[in-house]
């Protein structure tokens, strides 16, 4: 293989985890600060009647908690009427350091795919795409198997894995806000989010057909 064939190759694996980074990222975000999927959960998981919270309330300390974990935040985070814990608070402060990596991966990654897809385009080199669409889809294969398995296992293992220290098990006593946040809500969220990294995949595998399509019958 030539020296231009295999920095072609590289620039194609290059582009495609930029763009995999950037749909796994973008994904994350957008599940995040779609706020209906909670306000649904909240009749659907009956979070009212096992809480003992009005929803107005529910509502007011989720938003709050959502508002926390912007990027363009730097409020400290006060739950306007539940009661929080120093282990609670600093739970939250690693959490919103996740959140805002994601976040921020979103939005250099899009900046940096965009203009690595440009460069693709003018070339008409479009491998790129192909190998985005495999890749993306490793994450759901995983997850998807995971989650189908023993939800709450992984549940468990993510957090083992994400945190350092088990501030995570929070005591409803100290901190009231894990009943407005029960497991089934993440798993809600967990399926969502491997929906859009599945779109995301079996876009860029359309992409890189219709491409390929159209060059084929210039």
């Amino acid at each position: 293989m030539t020296k231009n064939k295999i920095l072609a190759v590289l620039t194609d694996v290059v582009t495609a985890l930029v763009l995999f980074l950037f749909i796994v990222s973008f994904s994350v975000t957008v599940t995040l600060n779609f706020r209906p999927l909670y306000y649904m959960d909240i009749d659907l998981l009956a979070i009212e009647e096992r809480s003992g919270i009005p929803k107005d309330e529910i509502i007011e300390n989720y938003d709050v908690l959502i508002d926390y974990n912007s990027m363009f935040s730097d409020a400290e985070l006060v739950f306007p009427t539940l009661a929080m814990s120093e282990t609670g608070k600093i739970h939250f402060e690693e959490v919103k350091v996740i959140f805002v990596l994601f976040q921020r991966m979103a939005l250099f990654g899009g900046l940096a795919g965009a203009v690595l897809v440009a460069l693709h385009m003018r070339k008409r080199s479009y491998r790129f795409w192909k190998l985005t669409g495999i890749f993306t889809l490793l994450i759901p294969a995983v997850l998807g198997a995971a989650m189908a398995v023993n939800w709450d296992k992984a549940f468990v293992v993510f957090h083992k894995i994400a945190f350092d220290n088990d501030y995570w098990i929070f005591d409803a006593r100290t901190d009231p806000v894990i009943t407005i946040l029960p497991d089934t809500f993440f798993l809600h969220c967990a399926a969502m989010i491997l929906v859009l990294i599945v779109a995301g995949s079996l876009l860029s595998f359309a992409i890189y057909k219709k491409l390929k399509k159209k060059a084929g019958n210039e």
